[in-house]
């Protein structure tokens, strides 16, 4: 079978890379088209990788920009130009951005032989920390692109539950299914070294502008309150010397690491740590990020404010605690009487549920459920 994967960002990489294995690995011819353009460090790649084709895309400098939907579109009419030379059996398709779930109805209407899989791996304009204008017109315009188009797929992943939930009314009637993100397997020694006289936060990832400082500054003088406090920063972005200067200015000290992608590396701070850091901004829309599964492969548990699927992942198996508006006194009075056998038990099953729910096993099983589904 001809199988074509198509996928805009770099960013959803990860995720695009275990599903072209996954096909390959069943014996099908696959390709990936993918954009040029690398999203986070705004430029060209060059790479060469098997089974893809990059496609030449103009360059955008902010992630909130005319240009940005303008690269967007064109990359799209592009990449389906190269899908109508291949004409694949079955087409998978990532979005946003939402001009590739549009293209991708087209060319359902038009070859209704197709088998077509939209993968909802975020949602625009609703994860943008935009709440002012995401109702006007230009932006609705741009949510219908996308919800116009999903009644021609054969079926619709989604990342997280909270997008079944939002998208209730576009999705009634579909066959859908939630693929949480994935991480390979990595081989790491664990050797916890947690200090008892002290405290140590992580925060893993980009640090941009879906972050939230402030509440991330509040949480870190509540509990340098407790004990002295340290905050080890694994990451980078244009936000990065705010979060430092804030973090510094509540007394609490700072380690910053810088970007780090290697997996003992990363596991040789967390084992200094209590708990990884997963808060982000009211105002974004989303269930699951992929640091808090970083996390739990590491077996780190987190300080949560991430609402839906995460919110409940954390409570139903306790594997970190919850922030909830008004709850910041209550999260550092749990974390000042957490005794060590609970806190251990919490490390121990935040590896356990990385297992059960983020492994490539858990993975492959719910793609084996959705294809056997629509090829079958």
């Amino acid at each position: 079978m001809k199988i074509v994967l198509v996928n805009c960002f770099d960013t959803y990489e990860n995720r695009i890379d275990l599903i072209h294995d996954y096909f390959v690995k069943k014996g099908h011819n696959v390709t990936v088209i993918q954009s040029d353009f690398r999203h986070f460090k705004k430029t060209q790649r060059f790479d060469i990788k098997q089974n893809f084709i990059f496609i030449k895309s103009k360059p955008y400098y902010k992630n909130i920009s005319i240009a940005r939907l303008i690269s967007h579109y064109n990359y799209a009419k592009n990449a389906f130009k190269v899908v109508e030379e291949i004409k694949p059996d079955l087409l998978y398709v990532s979005a946003p951005p939402n001009s590739l779930a549009k293209l991708a109805g087209n060319y359902k209407k038009n070859n209704r032989k197709v088998k077509l899989i939209i993968d909802l791996i975020d949602l625009w304009p609703e994860t943008m920390p935009v709440d002012k204008v995401k109702r006007l017109p230009p932006f609705q315009f741009w949510r219908l692109m996308r919800d116009n188009s999903l009644k021609f797929a054969d079926y619709i992943i989604t990342e997280c539950d909270l997008y079944q939930s939002i998208l209730d009314y576009a999705l009634d009637g579909l066959k859908t299914k939630t693929v949480y993100l994935a991480k390979k397997n990595i081989e790491v020694v664990r050797k916890p070294l947690l200090c008892e006289e002290e405290i140590h936060l992580c925060y893993l990832g980009s640090i941009n502008n879906v972050i939230d400082i402030p509440i991330i500054k509040t949480i870190m003088k509540s509990v340098n309150e407790i004990k002295p406090t340290t905050l080890h920063i694994i990451g980078d972005g244009e936000n990065r010397e705010l979060m430092i200067s804030e973090v510094k200015n509540t007394g609490s000290k700072v380690a910053y690491h810088g970007e780090i992608y290697d997996p003992q590396k990363k596991q040789d701070i967390f084992d200094k740590c209590h708990f990884g850091l997963n808060i982000m901004k009211k105002s974004v829309c989303v269930g699951l990020t992929m640091k808090s599964i970083d996390y739990f492969q590491h077996g780190l548990p987190i300080l949560n404010n991430i609402q839906a699927d995460t919110e409940d992942i954390v409570k139903r198996y306790n594997v970190g605690i919850n922030l909830k508006d008004g709850n910041l006194e209550e999260l550092v009075d749990k974390i000042e009487v957490l005794k060590e056998e609970e806190y251990q038990n919490m490390r121990v099953k935040s590896s356990e549920i990385f297992d059960q729910l983020f492994s490539l096993h858990a993975f492959y099983g719910k793609l084996d459920e959705i294809t056997n589904e629509v090829i079958l």
